[in-house]
């Protein structure tokens, strides 16, 4: 029996949580992997992070941007260092890679950091006051009208 996954629809959403529920198990059974690997954590109700394994790559490798609501992070192989190296055996890949990530609306990027090989994005949802729900008291009394 093939299974469909809609897996590669939605896991490169963040901030979506009401897919969450539906997709949560497509997204476990995801076997397409891709490279870099990464993870996306929630945090809190309104904090999420981004870890995509980065080994052998410097910040100067890395380019991180957002344009109409998707965060794109690339990296790019730099130039060899001119040192005669024949390598035995290279497990450590640094080819160039492209990930692409939905943001859902007011889902900001607030910094990225690179330490030990992993590269944490940080990301918040900042909702401003004009999108937030309003509670409109009921009081029982009609309005008089001035005038």
């Amino acid at each position: 029996m093939t299974s469909f996954s809609m897996a590669p629809l939605f896991r490169q959403s963040i901030g979506f949580d009401r897919f969450n529920d539906l997709f949560e198990s497509a997204l476990r059974n995801d076997a397409n992997g891709s490279f870099p690997p990464y993870n996306v954590e929630k945090h809190g109700d309104d904090q999420y992070r981004i870890i995509v394994a980065a080994a052998g790559f410097q910040e100067s490798d890395l380019d991180l941007q957002v344009e109409r609501g998707v965060l794109t992070v690339s990296g790019g192989k730099r130039e060899s260092s001119g040192e005669n190296v024949t390598y035995l055996h290279q497990g450590i890949a640094q080819r160039a890679f492209k990930l692409s990530f939905r943001l859902a609306d007011h889902i900001e990027v607030k910094g990225a950091e690179l330490r030990n090989g992993l590269l944490s994005i940080e990301l918040e949802r900042v909702v401003p006051e004009e999108a937030k729900p309003k509670r409109i008291p009921i009081n029982g009394e009609r309005l008089a009208l001035e005038g």
